[in-house]
């Protein structure tokens, strides 16, 4: 029996709960009788989106659940699920799709230098909102709050499973790589693939498989 945890998918930055991945997972756990519970984290609000919302917009969910959880979550979804797993001992494991670690960096690298100097200015920014498939105003808020998470505070040793691909260009593999090597509990699998890892789904539902069935053994 795979019903021991609750399962719930987190979706990465200015994608939505309708994205492949979320889409393609939900089907899978379906599949074995499952239900993978999925988070709207843009709530109808993308301005005013924050690292800080999203881990209060799903503890808010998940405090009253009294069996334990597994979160996956994807890219920005997937560094919410580290720290969500650092301040709730409800959730037993984590499963990581490209979790964008360090992302601060790499958001300033991807928009360059004037880029990121306008949005500080102007006090919001035009971003890709791969969702909704058009340009969305957020605001600077967004950054100004992600500046006060730092990624070396994560140490609650808990299973954790991260995958990532070779030839992501907008969270280098490296960045999970490191987290990996600090921490001695995270299993890193690393895949032919880009940031959005679609070659390798059936690959990773594999993975996953594997290892919600050890999880519900233990």
């Amino acid at each position: 029996m795979l019903n021991n945890y609750t399962y719930f998918y987190l979706h990465g930055f200015a994608s939505s709960p309708r994205s492949n991945k979320a889409m393609y997972l939900r089907d899978r756990f379906a599949e074995i009788d499952i239900n993978l519970k999925i988070f709207d984290l843009n709530q109808n609000d993308f301005f005013n989106l924050t690292l800080t919302r999203q881990i209060h917009q799903v503890e808010l969910e998940i405090e009253d659940k009294y069996t334990p959880i597994i979160l996956i979550g994807s890219s920005f979804g997937g560094l919410t699920s580290s720290i969500l797993a650092e301040r709730n001992s409800n959730i037993k494991a984590i499963i990581l799709l490209a979790p964008a670690f360090n992302f601060l960096s790499y958001l300033q690298q991807n928009l360059g230098e004037t880029a990121f100097k306008k949005w500080q200015q102007r006090g919001n920014y035009w971003i890709y909102h791969y969702g909704e498939r058009h340009y969305s105003l957020l605001s600077y808020n967004f950054i100004i709050d992600l500046m006060r998470y730092q990624e070396k505070k994560l140490q609650r040793a808990l299973s954790t499973l991260i995958f990532h691909g070779l030839n992501d260009d907008m969270i280098p593999v490296q960045a999970s790589r490191d987290f990996a090597a600090q921490r001695d509990w995270v299993k890193l699998i690393e895949f032919d693939s880009d940031h959005a890892l679609r070659n390798v789904l059936p690959k990773i539902w594999e993975e996953i498989n594997q290892f919600i069935e050890a999880e519900n053994k233990e």
